[in-house]
């Protein structure tokens, strides 16, 4: 549990963020007192439901899932109603330097903010609960192997089993993928948030998971938070390959692809024996057509292009989830989403096939990845 110091600060930075809309917004609404009161009546109510949704899981069942629900979907409207409401401010000041003043300008822009809001929350859950769209990849992997041209990978991640994503949801997933009829699968991290105990009925889904070299899972930030090596343990028993900074040599047509995978970037900090090694997992490694690392983060990049990888597979950043979070995603990592070029190395960061906390997506959807190796074109 976070220290109390920690709590309460944060407690009070939201606070103070909803004063900041109350005051900015409720003044100037063209509406009656009693809806204007109805609007700080929510904005208290969601003060204390924000908190009330991420740590839900310390109330039993089944009043758990449903205050989870409840504050994340709170969560996700004022997410957006705040950037809003800070947009609707810098607009006003331009206006006002400009010697721009429209009747009715406060009020109508005032009005618009939390109506728009409504409409990009209720978009962003539509996209976030929807069965996530097969994305197509082509990697070209100069002097391929012939037999290696056209390997295909699934790839999902980010999935975050827990409060608000159960069985069913994981259900339609394994069955897309299933569909797919890939030579391999990966599960590039992130999959849970919750106990094995909490969750295990929920991730059995998994087991169906199906694919001519196998089913293979590495560890993602979520996973430490919720006690990784009782999930490598689980995952393990439902069928899984869990690579922990290791390799496996993959055998198709008469040429071999090495598929390695290591442990979250920051695995370190919670197990020193899991610290992520990229150059370890390919210790042993044979002569391969292609060599593929699976690692959660794509800042493992750096490390991935000296240890002599081709190809890396990560998720972690959801894509930025929804607007606009996805421009802060570079403070952290070297790339947000999509195919890019790191080197010698290719880098492709799924945008996650679940997502985490509001169930919103807005302008980054989810995947199902289907990666295939190519021949380059030298």
């Amino acid at each position: 549990m976070p220290p109390r110091t920690t709590i309460l600060t944060a407690g009070a930075i939201t606070a103070l963020l909803h004063a900041y809309i109350a005051l900015r917004l409720l003044p100037d609404l063209p509406v009656p007192l009693l809806v204007k009161a109805l609007g700080g009546g929510w904005l208290a109510l969601s003060c204390a439901l924000l908190p009330a949704g991420l740590l839900a899981r310390r109330v039993s069942q089944p009043w758990s899932d449903a205050v989870s629900w409840i504050g994340m979907l709170a969560m996700g409207f004022f997410s957006t109603l705040l950037v809003l409401t800070v947009a609707r401010d810098i607009g006003l000041g331009v206006a006002w330097l400009a010697g721009w003043q429209p009747v009715g300008l406060n009020a109508y822009s005032a009005a618009a903010v939390p109506l728009l809001a409504l409409l990009v929350t209720l978009a962003g859950y539509v996209n976030a609960r929807r069965l996530a769209r097969v994305v197509e990849v082509d990697v070209p992997v100069s002097g391929l192997p012939e037999a290696l041209h056209g390997f295909t990978i699934a790839q999902i991640s980010d999935i975050h089993v827990g409060p608000t994503i159960k069985r069913p949801y994981l259900d339609r997933i394994v069955d897309r993928v299933n569909s797919l009829q890939a030579d391999a699968v990966a599960i590039t991290g992130d999959l849970v948030d919750g106990t094995v105990r909490e969750l295990s009925a929920h991730t059995a889904p998994l087991a169906r998971l199906q694919a001519r070299h196998g089913v293979y899972f590495v560890t993602g930030n979520h996973e430490y938070y919720s006690g990784a090596e009782p999930w490598i343990a689980e995952l393990r028993r439902l069928g899984l390959r869990v690579l922990m900074n290791e390799h496996v040599a993959l055998d198709h047509g008469g040429d071999v692809l090495v598929l390695a995978g290591v442990t979250d970037y920051s695995a370190g900090r919670f197990h020193e024996h899991h610290r992520s090694d990229p150059t370890r997992a390919l210790q042993g490694a044979p002569r391969a057509g292609a060599r593929v690392l699976l690692a959660h983060q794509p800042r493992t990049a750096p490390a991935a292009v000296e240890a002599g990888f081709d190809l890396q597979l990560s998720g972690h950043t959801h894509g930025g989830q929804f607007w606009p979070w996805n421009l802060f995603v570079p403070m952290q990592q070297p790339y947000t989403a999509g195919l890019a070029r790191h080197g010698s190395m290719w880098v492709y960061v799924s945008r996650g096939t679940g997502y985490w906390g509001p169930p919103k997506r807005f302008g980054a959807p989810s995947e199902i990845t289907r990666v295939r190796l190519v021949r380059a074109r030298d």
